[in-house]
């Protein structure tokens, strides 16, 4: 008997005594979780969910927490103020091992679902972000004082003035706290590096 199971935005086809690398959970090693997830049951009589099956369930035991290759990120701008940044990342994986696969009750088997893992003092999200659009926009700092007057800055226009408004900086201390990874993740506009130091010197007034 086999399953098809979601998690963190991915399908896996899977059977007991499998081990899978998914997006990281919030669980320690050894700890059993559940994946209640699942799109459909394989065998001899095999069930479509709709788009999951009720009552079925993919039980799984924690390995270990462990890191993805490494992945490099360089980006070059070729323009008279010329820049470039190499970035690495390693994503955050969990080692699990498939140890039974429930087609009903197991909504009642006490097991702990199998939930992802969120920063220190924050809760899991529910549902992940549709666009890097917004994520810009969600994690640019927000402003303590009221908008500032952007065209201020030397190379900002209106027209980039108002595309730096829609990705949520609308104030000289929001571009001055922007980090590296935050203005790559901007897409309406490119920011340059000198408007960032421009934004420190007035946002002190």
């Amino acid at each position: 008997m086999f399953a098809v199971l979601k998690t963190g935005g991915k399908q896996y086809k899977v059977q007991a005594g499998d081990v899978l690398r998914v997006e990281k959970l919030a669980a320690d090693a050894g700890e059993k979780v559940q994946f209640n997830d699942v799109l459909m049951l394989g065998g001899d009589a095999p069930v479509v969910g709709a788009p999951f099956v009720d009552g079925a369930g993919v039980q799984a035991e924690v390995i270990e927490q462990i890191k993805g290759d490494k992945v490099i990120k360089f980006v070059k701008r070729r323009r008279k103020h010329s820049s470039k940044r190499t970035v690495g990342h390693r994503q955050k994986l969990t080692l699990v091992k498939i140890t039974d696969i429930l087609s009903s009750g197991a909504d009642k088997s006490g097991i702990k679902a199998a939930t992802g893992s969120a920063p220190a003092g924050e809760a899991a999200p529910a549902a992940k972000k549709p666009a890097k659009k917004a994520e810009a926009k969600a994690e640019a700092p927000a402003a303590a004082a009221a908008a500032d007057d952007l065209t201020k800055l030397n190379g900002v226009g209106p027209a980039a003035a108002k595309k730096l408004a829609e990705a949520g900086i609308e104030s000289f201390a929001a571009l001055a706290a922007l980090s590296d990874e935050q203005i790559a993740a901007i897409e309406t506009v490119k920011v340059k590096p000198e408007w960032v130091e421009q934004a420190k010197e007035l946002a002190k007034g």
